[in-house]
């Protein structure tokens, strides 16, 4: 298995691709393999999210870019930016991990939010796309 154990800035093309959905990329420990067919390991520093792009290295220099696997989602577009807005409040209440875009909202397909969100008066699509959450105030800024 190879080891992957940091993240780089190399601007390299990379020796291979890793799709993970966005739970996978939360993870700091464990075993994938890549479109390649690599059987890899991942170790790197607990606490970081694996963002979209990002390029996983190693003491060898193997690089492997990290994509973000197309997942179901809930999307809701709006162009009332208050109703957007109250929106991002009772998801961000919930602590849900949310993808903001311009009037644009995603989350992992839940009915439970879904049936909230239109009880506010918004309209709750499903679609299979990438997921890119916001990284959150804590981990350096937003998820662009």
């Amino acid at each position: 298995m190879l080891k992957l154990t940091e993240t780089t800035n190399s601007q390299e093309t990379p020796d291979d691709t890793l799709t993970l959905p966005y739970n996978e990329r939360q993870k700091s420990r464990q075993p994938a393999v890549t479109q390649g067919g690599r059987h890899v390991g991942v170790f790197l520093p607990r606490g970081q999210t694996l963002r979209h792009g990002v390029i996983l290295t190693n003491s060898q220099g193997f690089k492997v870019r990290v994509d973000a696997a197309p997942e179901e989602l809930s999307t809701v577009k709006c162009d009332d930016q208050l109703l957007l807005a109250r929106a991002c409040y009772h998801l961000g209440n919930r602590h849900i991990a949310l993808q903001i875009l311009p009037n644009e909202l995603r989350y992992l397909a839940d009915h439970v939010l879904d049936q909230m969100l239109v009880g506010l008066g918004l309209i709750v699509e499903h679609h299979t796309l990438p997921f890119e959450p916001e990284a959150g105030a804590y981990h350096g800024g937003h998820g662009h």
